[in-house]
């Protein structure tokens, strides 16, 4: 795989290089070139922890602060996510060491910390807190080295390094627990090629930190503000007791290595930083499955249905072809429109609106565009897409209502503006009332909720209004056989054509196709880890179009030869059994992988399950009606109706 990585980097350095750019970089995110001694800015974005989900921002924790503090401007994306990007005292200049300096209250008083304030820092170290700092957009990390299964002889000779989001905040020693007070930070540069007479520039291609926790009598402060770190043996942590107050220093220090990482692959170490080997195998096992499945259904149904139409169409047994059970029998009713047609057509809206705007996310983002150093541009770029594919769901959904017999296409365009975003937002709203609660920067403040709904109202809304009015006025679907005017009747149903045994069979073999992604997907919601297996995604993502489809057909197929015609919200349903799976996925991940305890957390978590069990249905469900109905009107267009 390595080598076919290498020929595909290859290419497309290749075809980089005949688009006549002189380097490939993220669009917004250009290299800076620092000279010695520039200041190199150390910036604060949040702190975060995988038990509780709630992210704080960076000074709701007594941290020494500048003398000015400045908030950088955010996209939507970065809000939503709960970043909160703020200066910080920390003085680094490029290629200037610092072997260990006091922070704040110069020259070497320490910070007294209040009881308030001591518990706190307790409390948010027992809840396994992480800091998150940036320098040149840079997220820090801390480097772990342990040594790996193998032979005794190998172990002396080579240690496995990984690295973590941010640091700890401290660590608990039984019930005592230890503040991180100082950071080591070691940053890598990379010297830029320059003519000689020019002085030379630096990139930052690396930034690393090792937290230390050193009681404040060990530090040594002099009246400079400098300090003298002890010996690795002979120093205690520093304590921080809940229950009075403490006394502490803050310091730090700044080492700086020459490095061989170019500035364009300097992010290659965050995105290795996953635990877990990338399941090449086990993703190309669940392509070959699902394509075999879906080969062998084909085949099958093709076959079946030639069979079928060929007796249908023999004029000489027609009177023999009439005793007999089939779908041909439902012609007359096939069509009849269901119950509801409003709301069918305005959930499959929404969904022909998240199949757009996931399908361009996915493609843009593997064209490396959504690359994770641009902060919070998927999220931004989501959520304005949702709001621009409202064109495209209103378009589908008016041409379906008209289909379906309806005549108020105003209040369909609405329900379809309404339906789905309402439920997201209500869902959300309540959340962000609990997270407000917290006083969590994962709250979205009350200007970005107005901007929010100024954009569902006065973009989506709109959009979806004239897509509606112009799949309204447009020819409704061709259907190829008359519905009767007396509704034939339903003979009675085996248990195995139950909805929910269909949901549960029908749901499989999608879930099947995309289960190892999910697991990189939750890790990167819940657990902070970057993703950027968008090749990998697109990949499923079709799999999962392909699939959803077939099974829809065989169903509905199924449903058919039952003589059963009431398909329309059967198919829509059976189709996204998939997003059931999701949900018992997410349970199971719940109970395994992550460690939350309180009532918040779990709501949160839960919440958001919700919400992604629910997009996940009427996306697999609107593929696999349209697969369905583009089915039934093939095959009863083939054969001879009298």
């Amino acid at each position: 795989f390595s080598f076919l990585q290498e020929r595909l980097r290859c290419l497309l350095v290749l075809l980089l290089w005949l688009h006549g750019t002189d380097s490939f970089y993220v669009p917004g995110v250009a290299p800076i070139n620092f000279h010695r001694n520039d200041p190199v800015e150390i910036k604060a974005v949040k702190l975060t922890s995988s038990r509780t989900q709630l992210p704080y921002e960076y000074y709701s924790l007594p941290f020494c602060q500048p003398t000015k503090i400045t908030y950088k401007a955010e996209n939507l994306g970065e809000v939503l996510r709960g970043d909160r990007i703020v200066n910080t005292p920390f003085q680094v200049s490029m290629n200037v060491e610092k072997k260990c300096e006091v922070l704040c209250n110069f020259p070497n008083k320490p910070v007294t910390l209040t009881v308030e304030q001591s518990k706190l820092i307790a409390e948010r170290i027992r809840e396994d807190y992480y800091v998150h700092l940036i320098a040149d957009n840079l997220p820090v990390a801390t480097r772990l080295e342990f040594y790996s299964n193998r032979e005794e002889e190998e172990k002396k000779k080579e240690k496995d390094v990984q690295f973590e989001h941010g640091y700890r905040l401290g660590f608990m020693d039984g019930n005592k627990f230890y503040l991180h007070n100082h950071l080591s930070f070691i940053l890598y540069y990379h010297r830029e090629d320059v003519e000689e007479n020019q002085e030379p520039t630096y990139r930052v291609v690396r930034f690393e930190v090792i937290p230390q926790s050193i009681k404040q009598e060990d530090l040594k402060a002099d009246e400079k503000g400098m300090c003298t770190l002890p010996e690795a043996t002979g120093s205690a942590p520093q304590e921080i007791d809940p229950s009075k107050e403490n006394q502490i220093l803050f310091t730090y220090s700044v080492h700086w290595e020459e490095s061989d990482i170019k500035w364009a692959s300097r992010w290659d170490t965050y995105l290795t930083m996953s635990d877990v080997q990338i399941h090449w195998f086990s993703i190309i096992n669940s392509v070959v499955v699902v394509f075999f499945l879906s080969g062998i259904l084909s085949m099958i149904i093709i076959r079946t249905l030639r069979k079928d139409i060929a007796n249908y169409n023999k004029e000489d047994d027609i009177e023999d072809t009439m005793e007999e059970s089939g779908w041909k029998l439902v012609h007359g009713d096939v069509f009849r429109p269901p119950q509801y047609p409003m709301i069918l057509s305005s959930l499959l809206g929404s969904g022909i609106q998240l199949f757009c705007m996931i399908l361009i996310v996915i493609f843009v983002a593997m064209l490396g565009m959504l690359s994770p150093s641009s902060r919070g541009a998927l999220m931004t770029t989501a959520c304005f897409l949702f709001m621009f594919m409202g064109v495209f769901g209103g378009f589908f959904a008016g041409r379906l209502y008209r289909t379906l017999k309806g005549h108020r296409w105003k209040k369909g365009a609405f329900c379809t503006a309404t339906l789905y975003p309402g439920v997201v937002f209500g869902i959300c709203f309540v959340l962000n009332c609990f997270i407000w609660g917290k006083h969590s920067s994962g709250a979205v403040p009350f200007p970005t909720m107005v901007a929010l709904l100024c954009m569902w109202f006065g973009i989506s809304l709109p959009l979806v209004y004239l897509g509606y009015y112009f799949g309204f006025r447009k020819q409704p679907y061709d259907n190829p056989v008359r519905t009767n005017q007396i509704p034939r009747q339903i003979p009675e149903q085996r248990w195995y054509m139950n909805k929910f045994v269909g949901i549960l069979m029908a749901g499989i073999l999608p879930f099947g196709a995309m289960f190892i992604e999910l697991f990189f997907i939750f890790s990167a919601i819940w657990e902070n880890q970057f993703y950027y297996l968008f090749g990998f995604l697109f990949l499923v993502f079709i799999i999962l179009v392909v699939s959803c489809s077939q099974i829809s057909i065989v169903m509905v197929y199924f449903q058919l030869c039952a003589e059963d015609y009431r398909w329309w919200w059967r198919t829509f349903l059976v189709s996204g059994g998939s997003a059931f799976y999701v949900l018992i996925y997410a349970i199971f991940y719940f109970v395994n992988k992550l460690d939350i305890v309180e009532f918040i957390p779990s709501l949160l978590y839960f919440g958001y399950t919700a919400l992604m069990v629910l997009s996940f249905w009427l996306l697999t469900g609107t593929i696999g009606f349209y697969a369905a109905y583009m089915f039934v009107r093939k095959i009863y267009a083939a054969v001879k109706i009298d």
